[in-house]
């Protein structure tokens, strides 16, 4: 069993703690730009698959191509990554005024990333079937 220790103190932190973190803080910022970057993405697929309905009405089949759910898995993505974005300047912070008092919090798991992680799954497995049906 692991057991988080909270706040030790541990003297002055050195330069490579604050860079450690702000590097930290820059790969989410990095994924929350992905995200919605993505989000953009998918959202604008609709409006390809009613171009693609209308130039090829034969090939496409009016009731089968249509592209209104890419824009709400689309808009989800890019909410997702705004929160992303959002924790990771509020974590930052947090981890930065932590350091700075001498004292860091150490936890068990990024329970951030493993909701994102799971977010990502879920809306993954609704666009794979979402493909799949149209």
């Amino acid at each position: 069993m692991t057991e988080s220790k909270a706040a030790e103190p541990r003297g002055n932190p050195s330069v490579s703690d604050y860079l450690a973190a702000e590097r930290t803080f820059l790969a989410w910022v990095r994924t929350g730009l992905a995200l919605m970057g993505f989000g953009f993405v998918v959202a604008r697929f609709g409006l390809f698959l009613e171009e693609f309905r209308i130039a090829a009405p034969a090939l496409g089949g009016q009731s089968r191509v249509n592209g209104g759910h890419s824009v709400w898995f689309g808009t989800a993505l890019i909410a997702m990554g705004v929160l992303v974005d959002l924790f990771a300047c509020w974590n930052h912070v947090r981890i930065v005024r932590q350091l700075n008092r001498g004292a860091f919090e150490f936890t068990t798991s990024s329970k951030t990333a493993v909701a994102v992680a799971i977010f990502l799954a879920i809306v993954g497995v609704a666009m794979a079937i979402y493909l799949i049906l149209v």
